[in-house]
C-alpha cells in the first residue's frame, strides 16, 4: 500500500479542513496530541475548527518514510495568525504573528489507505526548525501575507512593519512618497487616530520577487475627519476603494509598496 503523502500535504495546505478530513481520514479515526485525543471524523473536525480559528497551519515536510501501514514524518509546521489567540498551544498569538514548530508524526493507515490513527509530538516553538523567507509564492508565505494584512488592519505597527525592509518605500499617489519603516508606521498611526483602514483581499498573484494584490480598502472614521484625503468623513462614515497593490520583495520582505486605484471611492454615510 502506498499513501500519497505529498497529495495529503497539498490538500492540507489549501486550508479546506472539511475536504481534508473527508478524503484522508477514516470514519473511526483517532488523533493523539498534546492537546488531547480526538476520535472520529467529527472529533477531527472539532479539533481543526478550534486549532485553525484565526490561524493558518502550513506543513513543510523535512523527511518522511512509509513502512507498510505506518508512516513517519518530520514536519516544520508554520502557523500564521489573523486574529488574537490567547489559548493557542505554543504561544499567545496576535494578528501578524508567525511561528514554526517541529512536529514528529506517526500515521497508521487502514486497509483502504486512509488515516486510522495519528499521533503527533512537538518541540518548543522555533527549536530546530527551518524557515522560509516571510513572503513569496509558497502557500505558507501566502498565509503569512494574510497575517500581514490582518496586522495592518489591526493598526499594529510593531507587527506589520516586521514584513518591511529597513528602506521600504510607500507610494500612495495621494501623498508624497514615504521611505523607511518608521515613516510608514508614523503616517498610519496618526491616520488611525481618526480613520481606520482595513483590507479585504480578493485575490493575489505572488512570486519570489513580487506580490500583486486585488484589494478593497475600507476607511472608517472613528472621529470626524473633514480633511481626509479620500473625502470628508464624519464619525461612523466609511469609504470603500478598490485598489491594486504591488509589493516588490527583497529576501521575502517588502521593499516597495505601490498602490493604484481600480475603481472610484464608494461613500457610506451614517446619516443615510
Amino acid at each position: 500500500m502506498t499513501f500519497d503523502y505529498e497529495a495529503y500535504v497539498a490538500d492540507f495546505l489549501t486550508g479546506d479542513d472539511e475536504a481534508l478530513v473527508t478524503r484522508w481520514f477514516a470514519e473511526h479515526c483517532a488523533m493523539e496530541s498534546g492537546s488531547g485525543t480526538f476520535e472520529g471524523r467529527d472529533g477531527m473536525r472539532r479539533f481543526l475548527a478550534w486549532a485553525h480559528d484565526g490561524v493558518r497551519e502550513c506543513p513543510r515536510i523535512v523527511a518522511w518514510v512509509q513502512q507498510g501501514q505506518d508512516l513517519f514524518a518530520e514536519i516544520d509546521m508554520d502557523f500564521h495568525a489573523t486574529k488574537e489567540r490567547a489559548d493557542f498551544p505554543f504561544q499567545h498569538l496576535f494578528p501578524g504573528d508567525s511561528i514554526t514548530v517541529k512536529f514528529l508524526a506517526h500515521y497508521v493507515l487502514d486497509d483502504r489507505g486512509q488515516i486510522q490513527r495519528l499521533k503527533t509530538m512537538t518541540w518548543p516553538a522555533e527549536k530546530g526548525v527551518t524557515k522560509l523567507p516571510p513572503l513569496g509564492p509558497h502557500p505558507s508565505q501566502l498565509a503569512a501575507y494574510a497575517a500581514y494584512t490582518a496586522a495592518f488592519s489591526a493598526g499594529d505597527a510593531e507587527r506589520y512593519t516586521r514584513f518591511y525592509t529597513d528602506d521600504v518605500e510607500l507610494l500612495l499617489g495621494s501623498v508624497p512618497p514615504m521611505r523607511g519603516k518608521q515613516a510608514i508606521a508614523d503616517f498610519y498611526t496618526a491616520m488611525f487616530q481618526r480613520v481606520r483602514e482595513s483590507l479585504t483581499v480578493h485575490g493575489i498573484e505572488a512570486s519570489e520577487s513580487e506580490i500583486v494584490s486585488d484589494t478593497t480598502s475600507r476607511f472608517t472614521a472613528v472621529a470626524d475627519a473633514p480633511d481626509f484625503v479620500v473625502g470628508p468623513l464624519r464619525k461612523g462614515d466609511y469609504i470603500e476603494v478598490r485598489v491594486i497593490v504591488t509589493y516588490t520583495l527583497r529576501g521575502g520582505l517588502i521593499e516597495r509598496i505601490a498602490v493604484q486605484r481600480a475603481g472610484e471611492p464608494v461613500f457610506h454615510r451614517t446619516s443615510e
